[in-house]
């Protein structure tokens, strides 16, 4: 691939890319909420629309009560009456912030991913309710029209201690909040399960009725947040040299017939998910390395829905909302679901929901992204350094591909021999470019050149880069991994600009090697200021990607240059 005009097409390709999704970026914000709402559904589900209210309303469980009432006290804006207490959960990867007010997970911080390398004193923080990242966890009970009101996200549950954290030689935690309503003789208790090493917490909602009249209603989770502000609208250059900006943010859901589902920000209100019912499936939130998800039993029938709540910050919210709850006087009965919080490892996601690993966005190449990863992974398992794992995997890439190269390598060869005898074709027909056209292409015949040789091998590998970078962009494991020396952190840009500058030098290198037969003297002018413009883009660009591309681009020169010494030297002889 180190063919310029290989790399002037993998450049167009992905700049058209990246140009492609900053137009997104910049002009397919999402519109403000409209207030228009979904029709009511006959099956005891909550009718679930886009609606302007400030705050996050109670869905209704059953379709004679369409209309969504407004709440007193909206979570986000809580008033300092209503305002809950926030409960400290943690296990060895996890540190939680609960908040009595609902019990909802309003805060997670990932205790082994730093935001900055090394700096475990300030942890990802995934979940958080501040304005500007606002991003939680709710779970409630949303009651029948004719049944008296159970405990929803907005009310204030009693938490038995401040704080709880799983002790050593303990690999089980369960943390217990209760809400009571004594008129209705209604008790709810909620109860969110940490154990060792996982990022998978186990959730309860047990319903007690010592009333005399029966409860109906349905238990829903959802998932809320804000655009964040990473993502937000931001410059053509910075959008191409961050990841994070052009990683998909938004929601997801996943069943057994419709598969992995995206849904962008700006998608919530053109085409909502209305009321579509799942069984075995789940619902998610996505950003760049990390994500949260609500994955019920995989025999629960749930309904699933997307609303736009509209106020400082637009909220985003997806919602599956259980089957329906009967609880007569004196009985009870237990809704139980699972949230996990927390990075997209693809080795393991999938052993905890089918088809949760999709949720590491590979994009159309994923059928190729995966094994790739698993290859790299296993590098990684043999070298113990990604850096040296991105190495290996183009040495094996290059001789996987070694004959296509070595055809298109000697194609170039013998097309750059053939220089001096087409410059006399040009200087003997001149501007006549038919006859002209004709003459090369009887000097092909006779030499036994194919021009496109050239071309075709990299055709097939152009997949593979693409496929290839998207595993070096969407994979946690190499964030911030180090490789050697100066380089402390893979996806940070070379601090030093050794890599850009190596990458420029092989560029140059190959112009060298490659012949320019044919090539207008604009192209021309192109070739020899791309090693210049690669330079300064890869300066800004994650260093295990330039470390890929500086690699393979190094490999492709030695290959090329060995054929072309042996065709030179069988000329010779």
């Amino acid at each position: 691939m180190n063919n310029p005009r290989s790399i002037l097409l993998i450049a167009l390709l992905l700049v058209s890319y990246l140009v492609w999704n900053q137009w997104q970026q910049d002009y397919a914000r999402p519109a403000a909420a409209t207030g228009t709402e979904t029709p009511a559904v006959a099956d005891g589900s909550a009718a679930l629309g886009s609606t302007t209210a400030a705050g996050s309303e109670v869905p209704n469980a059953n379709a004679s009560a369409a209309t969504s009432e407004t709440p007193a006290a909206a979570v986000p804006g809580a008033t300092a009456e209503n305002k809950g207490e926030l409960v400290e959960v943690s296990n060895d990867v996890l540190k939680l912030w609960i908040d009595t007010r609902g019990a909802s997970i309003v805060r997670a911080d990932l205790l082994a991913y730093p935001q900055q390398p090394k700096d475990y004193a300030n942890p990802v923080r995934l979940l958080d309710d501040g304005a500007d990242h606002y991003f939680v966890a709710q779970s409630g009970l949303a009651s029948a029209a004719d049944s008296t009101k159970a405990a929803s996200h907005q009310d204030l549950f009693a938490a038995e201690q401040k704080s709880y954290a799983l002790a050593a030689g303990e690999n089980k935690l369960e943390v217990p909040l209760t809400w009571t309503d004594a008129a209705s003789g209604l008790t709810v208790r909620k109860v969110f399960v940490l154990e060792r090493g996982s990022y998978v917490l186990g959730t309860r909602q047990e319903i007690k009725n010592d009333g005399t009249a029966a409860w109906r209603g349905n238990a829903y989770r959802q998932l809320q947040r804000v655009i964040p502000p990473a993502v937000a609208k931001k410059g053509f250059f910075s959008s191409i040299t961050n990841p994070q900006t052009y990683s998909f943010t938004g929601a997801a859901w996943y069943s057994p017939e419709d598969k992995f589902q995206k849904i962008a920000f700006d998608k919530f209100l053109k085409t909502p998910l209305q009321n579509r019912a799942v069984t075995g499936g789940w619902v998610a939130m996505l950003q760049h390395y990390f994500f949260a998800a609500w994955l019920p039993p995989s025999n629960s029938a749930e309904t699933y829905t997307t609303e736009v709540r509209d106020g400082a910050h637009a909220r985003f919210t997806i919602r599956a909302m259980g089957p329906g709850l009967n609880v007569p006087p004196g009985g009870s009965a237990t809704s139980e679901a699972r949230l996990y919080v927390g990075p997209k490892l693809q080795s393991t996601l999938n052993d905890v929901a089918p088809g949760l690993a999709l949720t590491i966005d590979y994009g159309v190449l994923t059928f190729i992204s995966e094994p790739l990863h698993w290859v790299l992974a296993k590098f990684y398992a043999l070298t113990g350094n990604w850096g040296f794992a991105i190495i290996l995997l183009v040495l094996l890439i290059k001789a996987l591909f070694f004959k296509l190269s070595e055809a298109q390598y000697r194609s170039m060869a013998k097309m750059r021999k053939l220089q001096p005898r087409i410059q006399a074709l040009k200087d003997r027909y001149g501007d006549d470019r038919q006859k002209l056209g004709q003459a090369q292409m009887e000097l092909f015949q006779k030499e036994k050149i194919n021009p496109l040789g050239s071309c075709l091998p990299m055709l097939v590998q152009i997949p593979v880069f693409f496929a290839l970078y998207w595993v070096l962009v969407e994979s946690v494991e190499l964030r911030q991994a180090p490789f050697i020396l100066w380089i402390q952190n893979l996806t940070a840009p070379d601090p030093y600009f050794v890599l850009p500058v190596l990458n420029a030098a092989t560029m140059i290198a190959t112009q060298y090697l490659t012949p320019t037969t044919g090539m207008d003297p604009v192209q021309a002018r192109m070739m020899k200021i791309m090693p210049v413009v690669f330079s300064v883009l890869f300066a800004f660009f994650p260093a295990g990607l330039v470390l890929y591309w500086t690699v393979n681009g190094m490999t492709s020169l030695l290959q090329q240059w060995i054929i072309t010494r042996r065709i030179e030297a069988a000329d010779k002889a």
